[in-house]
């Protein structure tokens, strides 16, 4: 695992234009544990197009996540599912369990330059999370995975789209995500990259293979706290 040792510093991020986003478990905290409603309405799904018990759908849900980059492509590829049924379907969930998070709004906003969410889910599921968070109004734009042509991070490709569609400078820009897997792209292109780990690095809801380790060379920094890290980067020292 990767250690809290990397505190950023205003120096550090002075030149940064564009600030990258992923949403879930990013924008928000591990614990609040949105993706959980999402994982259950997917392994939903699964059982029911391929008329599955629970545990057997949960399997193979978790293994097309896992070798594809989202539940979503795997049925794709494998089953010819309709991606806008799927994710509907899937994005059927509570928001009201997000909470409010002000100090990220004031953070965000503070920071020069563009700000986007680039997410593997849809624009609908970005705009109703950060709405609840309160801070949809401090971004310029989603990419999300129907822009992505339903190819998900952590291919190369739609990264390229993101970066070509927005005109990124990437060498003056920085992604925060919860998985390492998704940093690697945006480290060979240039990126700052920021994981974002479970508060007290308690992994509760998330795969083993979805944590970082010590051999993580794409990942600059790591930190719990985006609100702390946000402000450090923002105050002049």
């Amino acid at each position: 695992m990767k250690k809290l040792d990397r505190l950023p510093t205003h120096a550090e991020f002075a030149h940064v234009t564009d600030w990258v986003f992923d949403l879930d478990n990013t924008l928000y905290p591990h614990h609040v544990n949105l993706f959980a409603q999402i994982d259950r309405n997917m392994t939903a799904y699964v059982a029911e197009l391929l008329s599955l018990d629970p545990g057997e759908a949960k399997r193979l849900q978790k293994a097309y996540y896992r070798d594809h980059g989202t539940t979503l492509q795997g049925l794709m590829i494998h089953h010819s599912v309709d991606p806008n049924d799927f994710l509907e379907r899937a994005h059927a969930i509570d928001y009201s369990v997000v909470p409010a998070d002000p100090a990220l709004g004031e953070a965000i906003k503070a920071l020069p330059g563009r700000k986007f969410i680039f997410t593997n889910g849809s624009t609908t599921h970005a705009q109703m999370t950060a709405r609840a968070l309160g801070i949809l109004d401090h971004f310029d734009d989603i990419f999300d995975i129907v822009a992505a042509d339903f190819v998900p991070k952590p291919a190369g490709d739609t990264y390229d789209k993101f970066m070509s569609l927005h005109r990124v400078d990437t060498q003056n820009a920085v992604m925060f995500e919860d998985l390492p897997r998704n940093l690697v792209v945006p480290k060979a292109l240039g990126m700052k990259t920021v994981l974002l780990v479970p508060r007290n690095l308690e992994y509760e809801f998330v795969e083993a293979w979805e944590t970082s380790s010590d051999a993580d060379e794409q990942i600059d920094y790591v930190t719990e706290d985006l609100v702390g890290f946000l402000s450090r980067i923002v105050a002049v020292a």
